[in-house]
């Protein structure tokens, strides 16, 4: 009985917590075992920012799992059961592929969320020639800018009655 290699792509809540993921994680092992199939990996692969949202999230946490199991089996539909009864509410998408047997497992994961140091705003702005943007709109008097006579009334009203009350 030969095996066939398959990758499962998991997109997870971000939510998740880290008994949760060992949960899925051995589930997922009892059924390839199950059903007499061997585990190459579990792999967390992070945190994303969605391009769109999923079940109203706008980040998720990625899992990849590679397994190889016996040509005939149901374990792809089961799993994808399991997936839609009893772990609906912490994986959002999950995605089945067959791995050609001369294709190479290596791969190129991308920068999670968690990987990537995060940056502040004055970085991303002198990194990208925008220097003075915060400054200009920052200032509350800029160059040449007259002041709105109404407000400045207001301003000296209010510095007198400070005055007058520390007087006495």
């Amino acid at each position: 009985m030969s095996l066939r290699c398959y990758e499962l792509l998991l997109l997870t809540v971000p939510e998740i917590t880290s008994d949760e993921s060992k949960n899925l994680e051995k589930r997922l092992n009892k059924f390839v075992l199950n059903y007499k199939g061997s585990i190459i990996s579990f792999e967390r692969w992070g945190k994303y920012r969605l391009v769109y949202p999923v079940k109203k999230n706008d980040y998720g946490i990625y899992y990849l799992f590679r397994f190889e199991i016996p040509r005939e089996t149901e374990l792809i539909q089961d799993v994808k059961t399991l997936f839609n009864v009893k772990l609906n509410n912490i994986v959002m998408r999950n995605m089945f592929t067959y791995l050609d047997e001369k294709a190479s497992l290596a791969y190129q994961r991308p920068k999670s969320l968690e990987e990537v140091p995060t940056r502040d705003v004055e970085t991303f702005l002198k990194e990208n020639k925008m220097e003075g943007l915060l400054s200009a709109v920052d200032s509350p008097q800029r160059k040449g800018a007259k002041e709105d006579p109404a407000s400045a009334q207001k301003t000296k009203k209010v510095e007198s009655n400070e005055q007058n009350e520390d007087k006495k």
